[in-house]
């Protein structure tokens, strides 16, 4: 399993929440889903001048889904309909294997 640890800043969480609803089952049918997800109140440190709010986990069975994920088409106009609307800034904390 591959997983990846990202941090976002939102500044329209209606948009934001229509994202989620929308590419959750885009997600679940390539066998992928989320860990944990945060609202972030305060960050006290960071390696990234980005703002981060949110804080989640996102994993996938293997890399191919999760290129085959971020490259598919539906996800793409969903991203773009409603993603770039509501989120200032991404910050991918971590990639990794996990068992």
């Amino acid at each position: 399993m591959i997983e990846m640890l990202v941090g976002l800043y939102i500044t329209n969480e209606s948009d934001y929440s229509k994202y989620r609803e929308g590419m959750t089952p885009i997600l679940k049918s390539m066998a992928g889903g989320f860990g944990y997800d945060f609202k972030v109140a305060e960050v006290l440190k960071s390696e990234s001048e980005n703002k981060i709010n949110r804080v989640f986990t996102i994993h996938f069975p293997n890399e191919e889904k999760m290129n085959s994920f971020f490259s598919d088409q539906e996800y793409l106009n969903l991203k773009d309909k409603y993603f770039n609307n509501s989120v200032e800034s991404t910050t991918i904390i971590s990639t990794y294997k996990r068992p």
